[in-house]
């Protein structure tokens, strides 16, 4: 037995479609399912997270720092890594994916300058440093963003 295996036992759940409170003939009628008296059972219970007055544990918590939701994370590559690839040959972010230089590209792939080089190349990635573009252009090679 293994936990993918698990299920409910049959009738025990209702879909959620299922209508409380509608008498006795349904068989969740009176309580509604809600038990009898407690602030559980009326109407304007407390929201989730609230724990009776008592300081809720995600104001208790430490917080620090901040989640920029624009920041974008970019791979970088230097040319060095670039050597694998022979003369006059085209390198994307996809041929960089398939020769294992690049496992996750992320948000994009930037190619920096850092290294030796020594190959006329066509690079297409998403952004290049000003010294990558100079290396790559000084050999004959093209830097073409994406």
């Amino acid at each position: 037995m293994d936990l993918s295996s698990l299920h409910a036992a049959e009738g025990s759940v209702h879909s959620k479609n299922f209508r409380r409170g509608r008498g006795h003939g349904s068989g969740n009628g009176k309580t509604a399912g809600k038990g009898h008296k407690g602030q559980k059972a009326r109407s304007g219970a407390p929201r989730p997270g609230f724990e009776g007055g008592q300081m809720p544990l995600y104001r208790r918590l430490p917080k620090r720092g901040f989640k920029c939701r624009n920041s974008k994370t970019i791979v970088g590559v230097n040319l060095s890594s670039l050597e694998r690839f022979e003369n006059d040959s085209v390198v994307s972010v996809q041929t960089l994916m398939e020769t294992g230089i690049v496992k996750n590209p992320r948000d994009g792939v930037k190619i920096l300058g850092n290294g030796e080089f020594t190959k006329k190349l066509t690079v297409q990635a998403n952004a290049f440093s000003a010294g990558a573009k100079e290396k790559i252009e000084a050999l004959g090679g093209k830097a073409e963003v994406i």
